[in-house]
């Protein structure tokens, strides 16, 4: 089984923490760590490598959430900027990272002004320290479902 399986396996097992909201064609979770605060995953509920594997209307319906879901983490995360990826070349089933972006969020770390989130030194991307503690994440996961509640229940 691949990891974004496994996520959501915990999902549906109510044992992932990271876990905020199930939409029609995916679920939301925070990423486990947190040096951009408010990144946010996307998981296909179908694992598929592709986006052109999906059936069409599927697809459609991703992608509108995936910008639904970008929206929610701009506002509730007050970002300048969202960066979008959907890579796949670690964990081949569809998911989108949504990285909410604020000016000077990597700038101290040896880059010269602004720059993708992959400038920021891996080490300390995947650090334990970028781990959010169970209330920082609790803050994040409140922050992060109110703003998808006032998008998607409208």
């Amino acid at each position: 089984m691949c990891l974004i399986c496994e996520r959501i396996e915990m999902i549906n097992n109510n044992e992932n923490q990271y876990f905020v909201k199930e939409l029609e064609t995916g679920y939301v979770v925070l990423g486990d760590n947190q040096h951009f605060k408010g990144y946010t995953i996307f998981l296909c509920k179908q694992h598929k490598t592709e986006l052109f594997e999906l059936e069409k209307n599927f697809k459609l319906k991703f992608l509108e959430e995936m910008s639904l879901v970008g929206e929610a983490v701009y506002k509730g995360f007050n970002a300048d900027k969202i960066n979008y990826e959907l890579l796949g070349n670690g964990d081949s089933h569809l998911h989108w990272h949504l990285f909410p972006r604020i000016a000077g969020d990597i700038e101290n770390y040896g880059n010269k002004g602004k720059g993708p989130v992959w400038w920021y030194p891996m080490e300390l991307m995947y650090s334990d320290s970028n781990r959010p503690s169970d209330t920082e994440l609790m803050a994040l996961k409140e922050k992060l479902i109110a703003e998808l509640n006032k998008i998607f229940n409208n």
